[in-house]
This record gives C-alpha cells, structure tokens and sequence, in this order.
C-alpha cells in the first residue's frame, strides 16, 4: 500500500551571495532630504497661514 512513487523533493534555501552590510547613522542624502523637507515646511507655513486668514 505504501509507494513513495510521488515524493516531493524540497531544496533547502539558497543563502544569497553577497553578505547584507548594515549600515548605521545617516547619510549624505538623507541630511540633504532632511534639509530640503524642513526648509520647504518653514518657507510655506506663513503662506498657509496668511491663506488660512484671508479665507476664513
């Protein structure tokens, strides 16, 4: 009654090749991101608010 006719074969994994380097603290780009967000949230937020007065 017991045939292994219809055996699945299950490969184990394959570790990637190249070894994930982690890394720490921040880069060039994201000060630069960092930057570019706040500078751009500081220089539109009186127009908001000057926006926000004239309509309401």
């Amino acid at each position: 009654m017991d045939n292994q006719d219809n055996l699945a074969v299950i490969e184990p994994p394959v570790m990637p090749v190249l070894p994930i380097v982690r890394q720490r603290g921040f880069t060039i780009e994201d000060i630069l991101w960092a930057i570019g967000i706040w500078s751009v949230l500081l220089t539109m937020s009186p127009v908001i608010f000057f926006y926000m007065l004239m309509v309401a």
